[in-house]
């Protein structure tokens, strides 16, 4: 009887998968390929695909499944896991009326066509009204799932499962703090010169350079692909995990570091366990662990000295008239610059959690209904002035630089800096248990630093909520004082001050 209703069940939920995923593509088609005109057929066909899923995850059947496998004797840890979070995706899905679900599906299509050409004209006015829609579906969206304090937390709930807005702002709070202190300490420090990251670099050679680089990481080219889109971004599961970057001519960073942070979402993805595929057990656990993945492979690998001892020598040889000048060692100071600025996306190791906070800030206001989308352009320049001293000129660097409101994902935000957070923690456990991790960088093999990741984080699914998995992958639960260390250590050596 269980092994029966276990059959059903796993046939049901890799069926949604499937659809998941067809989503997934569609977006990746609208964001990459697809032509401007058929903007309006894709709303309309990921709503339609929207109405689908939801109408198979609030189907009555899945539910007596589910009834029938709560408490089932003979099922082992990954099918409990497969039952109880499907019961906690089910369980939010049945309270959201499925008009609201299609509708909300497409006003996301349509406002993404919007952002895409407001952003590079610096037209917040073309893009207010639609972001106006998607927030006010976003709280009725949260109104309809319920929460216990306030309407964000339960947006925020669907990216880090078990995280309220209440525990965020207990965390964020001291790291601010932390982090500004830090940033004042450096204040006066000689800059390292940057002036060659901004020489004129060719596109296609940045992309040969990233394409074989994301390859030596141990991304699977054969199961990927690397294409190019307006905000770089990760899709796909298994088999068929694609990431984009965005290449710009005059400042070299951009991909490069791009396309590493993606590469870390994309080896979680490509390293789900085989036998868990189509279910939860083959899906990350959270987005602050996945994001733990792409930041500690861009930040802590990426951007180390080890890392450019070995592969500097190689970018020169592609760019042997802009980086003739430039040593290793000032390549990696460049690439490490602690210096507010205003992209979040090229924003440094010290100041990008900054960025995360300030974002968390406002769209928390946003949700809860306690700022207007017209106030968004003037409350973003005044909250940048409080969080990193500088401002922008245009809405461009400002209010519309991200995605993630245009595709109507209010309460991802925080998974960034919660990323870092675990990040450093998973790092300084690999280190123990891996005292030569570093001078295997400096050698290009990142078998033994995959590996642990594998084994530890990318294998175990949806098994262990995301504060249990860093407990049982480091030994202790999340605590940022592990980043805050990492900091300190490494701006203090690179800048010579105690930190």
């Amino acid at each position: 009887m269980t092994r029966t209703a276990y059959a059903e069940f796993l046939d049901r939920i890799r069926e949604i998968h499937d659809l998941h995923q067809i989503d997934g593509w569609l977006q990746w088609d609208q964001q990459v390929t697809m032509p401007a005109g058929g903007s309006g057929d894709r709303a309309a066909q990921m709503a339609t695909l929207s109405g689908l899923i939801h109408e198979r995850f609030t189907d009555p059947r899945l539910g007596e499944l589910l009834d029938c496998l709560a408490d089932a004797p003979g099922l082992d840890a990954a099918q409990s896991a497969n039952v109880r979070e499907t019961r906690r995706d089910r369980d939010r899905a049945v309270r959201v009326p499925p008009a609201l679900v299609q509708a909300f599906a497409k006003a996301k299509a349509q406002a993404f066509d919007v952002w895409q050409a407001a952003r590079p004209a610096d037209d917040f006015r073309s893009f207010a009204p639609h972001l106006d829609e998607l927030v006010r579906m976003a709280r009725e969206m949260a109104a309809h799932i319920g929460y216990a304090d306030e309407p964000y937390d339960a947006l925020l709930d669907e990216y880090e499962p078990g995280m309220t807005a209440a525990a965020v702002q207990a965390v964020f709070e001291p790291l601010g703090i932390e982090l500004r202190g830090i940033i004042d300490r450096l204040d006066g420090t000689p800059r390292p010169r940057t002036d060659f990251l901004e020489r004129t670099y060719d596109p296609a050679r940045q992309q040969a350079f990233c394409r074989a680089l994301i390859a030596d990481l141990g991304y699977d080219l054969e199961r990927g692909r690397l294409d190019e889109s307006s905000h770089p971004f990760t899709i796909g599961n298994a088999d068929d995990v694609r990431i984009t970057v965005r290449y710009n001519p005059r400042y070299l960073p951009a991909a490069l570091f791009a396309a590493i942070h993606e590469t870390g979402h994309a080896l979680y993805e490509q390293g789900v366990d085989p036998a868990h595929r189509r279910t939860p057990m083959g899906n990350a656990v959270s987005l602050g662990i996945h994001e733990s993945q792409s930041r500690l492979w861009e930040n802590m690998i990426g951007r180390s000295p080890e890392f450019w001892g070995h592969y500097f020598p190689r970018l020169q040889a592609l760019f042997p008239d802009e980086l003739t000048d430039v040593s290793t060692e000032e390549f990696v100071r460049a690439v490490n610059v602690v210096r507010p600025s205003l992209v979040r996306v090229e924003a440094d190791e010290v100041t990008y959690s900054l960025h995360v906070l300030l974002r968390f800030e406002i769209e928390r206001a946003l949700v809860n209904g306690a700022v207007g989308t017209g106030e968004l352009p003037e409350l973003w320049r005044e909250r940048m002035r409080h969080y990193l001293g500088l401002a922008p000129e245009t809405d461009r660097d400002g209010v519309l630089q991200d995605i993630h409101w245009s595709i109507g994902s209010f309460g991802y935000f925080p998974t960034y800096a919660m990323g870092n957070l675990y990040a450093a923690q998973l790092r300084d456990a690999m280190l123990r248990e891996i005292p030569d991790l570093m001078a295997q960088v400096g050698r290009g093999r990142f078998q033994a630093p995959l590996a642990w990741l594998r084994e530890r984080v990318h294998r175990q699914g949806r098994l262990h909520p995301a504060p249990e998995l860093i407990r049982r992958a480091t030994g202790a639960p999340p605590d940022a004082a592990h980043f805050i260390r990492y900091i300190r250590e490494k701006y203090g050596a690179l800048y010579g001050r105690t930190l």
